[in-house]
């Protein structure tokens, strides 16, 4: 684990040295949302029964953006044949790269959440069940998008392809995340849907990082 702990030590410090990037992620998630009141109106009760769904979207979409260089620089130096050839497995090191790409996207994104919700007038009641629902999802997101990126990893036009593969299937993670936020908008118990999102984390968590390991393997040979 001492290797696991080095390279997501190494890819954070890289995150945070172009800091750029983050602020990029995290500035198109405000301003993107905050565009929604402009076409929607400015109506509170109309905004703030959207509002977690606009956040969720955003995140998806937010996450995009990083997605693309998850693995592309490691490719291009040749640090990623070093990676192969290391002591470290192959799955180990596709897991430390998603949990780097989610601490130094998923959780700027989850903290820049409430201030967005503030701005489309969130009901002050789902701050919780929304935060912790889009701790759930932002997990997923990186997850898929590390398989996402695997895929398309050399290919041209990757960031495009890469968008085409990983949308569909962000779609289900936002529905659940939904779920949850609009059982507690109607009173009702959230547990079902957070169950399910629970679910879903922990089986990608199981599968995500061999399947990403048999991509890089393949494109690697």
């Amino acid at each position: 684990m001492t290797g696991f702990a080095a390279l997501l030590r190494r890819d954070l410090r890289l995150s945070l040295r172009q800091g750029i990037d983050l602020l990029a992620v995290v500035l198109f998630f405000l301003a993107a949302g905050i565009l929604f009141p402009f076409a929607l109106g400015p109506e509170p009760e109309l905004l703030g029964r959207i509002a977690a769904g606009i956040v969720m979207t955003m995140a998806a979409l937010a996450s995009l953006l990083s997605l693309d260089r998850l693995f592309a620089a490691d490719f291009e130096d040749g640090s990623l044949d070093g990676l192969v050839l290391s002591p470290l497995a192959l799955e180990l090191v596709a897991l430390a790269k998603v949990l780097a790409h989610w601490l130094s996207t998923g959780l700027p994104l989850l903290l820049a959440a409430p201030v967005l919700g503030l701005l489309l007038n969130l009901p002050a009641d789902l701050y919780p069940i929304l935060l912790l629902t889009l701790l759930a999802v932002t997990l997923a997101l990186s997850l898929l998008g590390g398989l996402g990126a695997g895929l398309t990893l050399g290919a041209r036009r990757g960031g495009i392809l890469l968008a085409f593969i990983v949308l569909p299937l962000f779609v289900p993670v936002l529905i659940l995340g939904m779920g949850a936020v609009t059982a507690v908008a109607l009173g009702e118990s959230p547990m079902a849907a957070l169950e399910l999102l629970l679910a879903l984390d922990l089986g990608l968590l199981a599968v995500g990082p061999w399947g990403i390991a048999a991509a890089l393997r393949q494109l690697l040979r």
